[in-house]
């Protein structure tokens, strides 16, 4: 099994782009061995491509994968298309939430759980976890593989780990401050709703403990007015995180806390421009797409995630894995396009979170004819909308129509949020 030490960690983050092109084709050959022929899903995907691969340009010659293709069917009992193994090599059993479509089942052997938790180790470091930390998992620890795996990171790292799956919010903050949890995972959602529901029970969340908040699931971390927002209500810093069921935890926040790093160590990044669905280049919009390089059980090769980012390459400082400047941006079946403007939920979001008074809203898309319409819902204590349209239409350079709603009438979310609805 694949294990780094922390200094490993930093060894592998700083090396050049040759070394590292050598580091990750390594891994690539490595898997490559010890799935085929026995993964059908992809010996019939690689087809004819000479083994073991002598550059990684060499994968330009393999399609890309989707999630579409791993569903499994009634008759194979679910189980998803791009499993090495037959079903009894596996230990872990999650799913997708489903918030795109039928939950996808995941499947992870023993020694790929090992590498989810070498994937957290990078998280971790940066949120500087030690043994003296107690982490509080906020999340209700169902078959959506969440924060399952942090859970079991943090207990690796020899820290406290603190579960409250099936508590109310209220009773979740009483845990938070009874157990005197320095640190908080879950959604950045989950986290301003904790907050609002402290703010309505006279609890400031900024008197507990917690000084630092791991957040994952959805964009936010990233984002400065999201961010802003959580740190002021905690007084704690905010640590982004990005993965996916099946893809793994592939994304840990930069030191300055605005973006994210793709792990290159564990996995092989590409970027496809938005507009030519050619390579992306420096700081262009594109859609992220990835290879894991060490999981063996259920691997995904050039997969095309759907998430907007922003690619930067720097050779500057000690860590010169790819950096996402605001991390992820957005879902390429999310992007609205308003007027001739691309317009993305996650942008829009960040200008409702730098008005304090806004609790929570709620974004509907629609058809006006053969143009994209924007509704925004939001919650605000100070009943006036018009502001709000006002800062939209300067930011966005687009107008958008903003309904003020009770405070309290909108959803609230554990998991990822779901204030996008998308009736087009």
């Amino acid at each position: 099994m694949y294990h780094t030490s922390y200094e490993e960690r930093r060894r592998i983050e700083s090396l050049d782009a040759e070394s590292l092109a050598r580091h990750q084709l390594a891994r690539l050959n490595v898997l490559l061995d010890e799935i085929l022929p026995r993964n059908r899903f992809y010996a019939e995907k690689l087809g004819d491509l000479k083994l073991p691969l002598e550059s990684l340009d060499a994968l330009a010659e393999v399609p890309f994968t989707f999630k579409d293709e791993l569903h499994g069917t009634q008759e194979t009992g679910d189980l998803p298309t791009n499993l090495t193994f037959p079903p009894d090599h596996y230990v872990r059993f999650h799913q997708t939430s489903g918030t795109r479509g039928r939950p996808l089942l995941v499947l992870d052997t023993a020694e790929d759980w090992q590498w989810w938790l070498e994937g957290w180790q990078y998280v971790l470091d940066a949120a500087a976890i030690d043994s003296a930390d107690r982490a509080m998992l906020a999340f209700s620890f169902g078959p959506f593989i969440g924060f399952w795996s942090a859970f079991d990171a943090v207990a690796a790292r020899g820290a406290m780990v603190v579960p409250s799956g099936g508590m109310s919010t209220l009773a979740r903050l009483e845990l938070l401050r009874t157990s005197r949890a320095t640190a908080l995972l879950c959604t950045p959602t989950y986290a301003l709703h904790m907050a609002e529901t402290g703010h309505a029970h006279q609890i400031e969340t900024a008197s507990y403990n917690v000084r630092v908040v791991i957040v994952a699931g959805e964009p936010g971390g990233s984002m400065s007015a999201i961010r802003d927002r959580i740190e002021q209500a905690y007084g704690a810093t905010v640590i982004d995180h990005a993965g996916a069921t099946e893809v793994g935890p592939w994304g840990y926040a930069d030191a300055n806390g605005t973006g994210l790093h793709v792990n290159e160590g564990a996995f092989l990044a590409e970027f496809l421009s938005v507009e030519t669905g050619k390579a992306g280049g420096e700081g262009e919009l594109s859609e992220l797409v990835l290879t894991t390089l060490g999981r063996v059980g259920c691997p995904l090769i050039r997969y095309r995630t759907g998430d907007l980012v922003r690619p930067t390459w720097n050779t500057e400082g000690t860590n010169h894995f790819v950096l996402l400047g605001g991390g992820v941006l957005g879902r390429a079946d999310d992007m609205l396009v308003i007027r001739g403007v691309n317009i993305f939920p996650s942008s829009i979001e960040q200008i409702l979170r730098s008005f304090p008074e806004v609790v929570e809203f709620r974004l509907t898309a629609d058809k006006a004819g053969e143009m994209d319409a924007l509704t925004v819902e939001v919650e605000d204590r100070l009943d006036a909308p018009d502001r709000i349209a006002k800062e939209l239409r300067l930011r966005l350079n687009l107008r958008v129509d903003v309904q003020g709603v009770p405070v309290g009438s909108l959803p609230r979310f554990e998991g990822k949020g779901r204030r996008f609805v998308d009736k087009r």
